[in-house]
């Protein structure tokens, strides 16, 4: 009976050794399906795990439009991210500047409708966080070379209705990423290309556009890379009057546009999304070829205003000569008479086969006694009645022969 209990006992263990072993094995089989499980969701678990950390991001919207601001308040909570200022006084000066530089957790800044006259050189340097900047609506006609330091972030930029007349394009190199530029409504002619590789639509309407040949780099820019010009059937040029009814997408530029700016340097700037070595370049080159082309229309000017003037002149004395000549000859013929010798009078009266009735026939005259001019007429001598009067014939000897 021992050994039977014995056996059983034995049996009993193995089965107890078996049922261990089995679950065992299903507790492995169960960890082998949980790892594999993990490893294919876990990209999306990491993924929502960033979605669940950005969502946790509190937002902290400050608006303070309209509040009739000179300055910008320094009291703002420094975790603010939104911010609206429009509708003040603002002139965004260093005692803003430096206010700003606290705000360094600002995403959106808002600055409509100011008194904002210059973009000061870093006055956004400590917003790095920065992706959406509006400054429309003021009278910013000055932007200095480093305005925009800092905003490496920066998405979105709204420069509309402005006063802005020309615009540097390197002042645009530190916006990396920009994706939207807001230019329409200011005083803007002339637009070199600007250096954003990352640009996606531009608004450029309400300029006095100068279409002329200068403006021939931007076209081909807008028409050959992946920037959308918005509203481009009213960014109409202003300049010359032939182009008005053009968009600056679609101006026909002549052949001689092309000659002058077709050049290696500009298939590279356009091959190579117009890097700022070669872009400098074409600028430089685009303001000589401007100042010469105006130089050479500026003495072609003179040299017309110039034979207008000798041309005028001279046909002035040629009339002036024309009329005062018979008056300057007649003056000149009545003090050009002489006394004639006895002897040239006696030989004149012999061979004289004139008119009898004329006065210088004086009968029973004694030629040694009176002295007799004779006047030969003139063309220009107008004769009433046929006599000619001697102005230096002696009356006094005439009446006392008579």
């Amino acid at each position: 009976m021992t050994y039977f209990f014995f056996f059983n006992g034995v049996e009993e263990r193995a089965d107890s050794s078996h049922t261990s072993l089995r679950e065992k094995k299903k507790v492995k089989a169960c960890d082998m399906k949980t790892t594999s499980i993990t490893i294919l969701f876990w990209p999306l678990f990491i993924l929502l795990l960033s979605d669940k950390s950005q969502t946790s991001k509190t937002e902290v919207k400050c608006n303070f439009t309209a509040k009739n601001y000179a300055l910008i308040p320094a009291n703002i909570s420094k975790d603010v991210t939104i911010l609206d200022l429009s509708y003040n006084k603002i002139t965004l000066n260093v005692t803003d500047t430096t206010v700003l530089q606290t705000y360094f957790l600002l995403t959106e800044l808002y600055l409509t409708d100011n008194n904002v006259i210059i973009l000061h050189n870093n006055s956004f340097g400590n917003l790095s966080n920065l992706e959406i900047l509006n400054i429309c609506r003021n009278s910013i006609h000055i932007i200095q070379q480093g305005a925009f330091m800092g905003l490496n972030k920066l998405k979105q930029l709204y420069l509309c209705q402005n006063k802005i007349l020309q615009l540097n394009p390197d002042i645009f190199v530190p916006l990396k990423n920009l994706i939207l530029l807001s230019l329409q409504g200011n005083l803007i002619s002339y637009f070199d290309v600007p250096q954003l590789s990352h640009l996606e639509l531009i608004t450029l309407y309400g300029n006095p556009w100068n279409c002329s040949c200068s403006l021939l780099s931007l076209q081909n820019w807008l028409n050959t890379s992946n920037v959308t010009l918005e509203n481009e059937n009213i960014t109409m040029c202003n300049y010359p009057d032939i182009l008005k009814h053009y968009n600056i997408k679609t101006v026909p530029y002549k052949a001689e546009c092309y000659s002058k700016f077709s050049s290696p340097i500009t298939e590279d700037l356009y091959n190579n999304h117009f890097q700022s070595i070669s872009n400098s370049t074409l600028h430089s080159s685009f303001n000589n070829i401007t100042r010469n082309s105006e130089h050479e229309s500026l003495g072609k000017s003179w040299a017309l205003l110039v034979g207008v003037v000798v041309t005028v002149l001279m046909t002035s004395l040629l009339i002036f000569i024309a009329i005062k000549c018979p008056v300057w000859y007649n003056i000149l013929l009545s003090y050009n008479h002489h006394r004639l010798e006895e002897h040239e009078a006696e030989t004149y009266e012999n061979g004289f086969t004139g008119n009898p009735s004329s006065p210088s026939q004086i009968p029973d005259t004694n030629p040694e006694e009176t002295t007799v001019i004779f006047e030969q007429p003139h063309s220009f001598v107008i004769d009433d009645d046929g006599f000619i009067e001697d102005k230096y014939i002696d009356t006094h000897e005439l009446h006392e022969e008579n």
